[in-house]
């Protein structure tokens, strides 16, 4: 599939869940462990305020320190669902092929960024879904294209500091994927945490 349509339906999948959490459970643990539910959120969220201001061609000094902090406000939900449907509108209206956007890392091909947030959504989707007792299955084949992207990127990440030590890997591809993100698939929340949704 093509790249927006790989961010749209990974969008998607991240608004489902966020519209799942439940009042009592914006402080709860996550699997990433410097992070609650609500810091979570707010990183998700906080990537999705930079997509329609770095495809209209600003760059990191314009856009400066607006994003900063917390970009949730009182309704964590309400605010992340417009700020998702604003970046999938900002990428419907972007031409992608051949377009450039100024990251902190300097100037990178726009598909190359969306892959990048893309994969957040999904990953970060089951981290969400893991820390309040929604679904965590992905989609198989958001799953496969993720995994093909990353697989040659995974050092990168990792020497960067953006990713934990690869866990053991299964053969399962859902599996394999969020140990290559340093996940464990069977990871729970501490039972004092546990609110499964019915």
């Amino acid at each position: 599939m093509d790249v927006a349509t790989l961010f749209r339906r990974t969008v998607a999948v991240w608004q489902r869940t966020l519209a799942g959490v439940q009042a009592d459970q914006w402080s709860h643990p996550t699997p990433c462990t410097e992070w609650d539910v609500r810091a979570l959120v707010n990183h998700v969220v906080g990537e999705e305020c930079w997509v329609g201001p770095l495809l209209a061609g600003r760059t990191i000094a314009e856009v400066g320190s607006r994003f900063d902090g917390d970009v949730l406000g009182d309704d964590p939900v309400g605010r992340g669902e417009d700020l998702a449907r604003a970046s999938v509108i900002a990428v419907d209206a972007a031409l992608i092929d051949g377009l450039r956007v100024h990251l902190s890392y300097g100037d990178e091909e726009a598909g190359e960024y969306l892959l990048q947030v893309a994969t957040d959504h999904l990953i970060h989707g089951w981290d969400l879904a893991a820390a309040t007792g929604q679904d965590r299955a992905m989609q198989p084949d958001l799953l496969e294209q993720v995994a093909e992207w990353f697989a040659g990127r995974e050092e990168m990440y990792r020497s960067g500091g953006a990713i934990g030590p690869r866990a053991p890997m299964t053969g399962d591809p859902h599996t394999d994927l969020l140990a290559a993100f340093g996940r464990d698939a069977a990871w729970r929340a501490p039972t004092a945490h546990v609110s499964e949704n019915v």
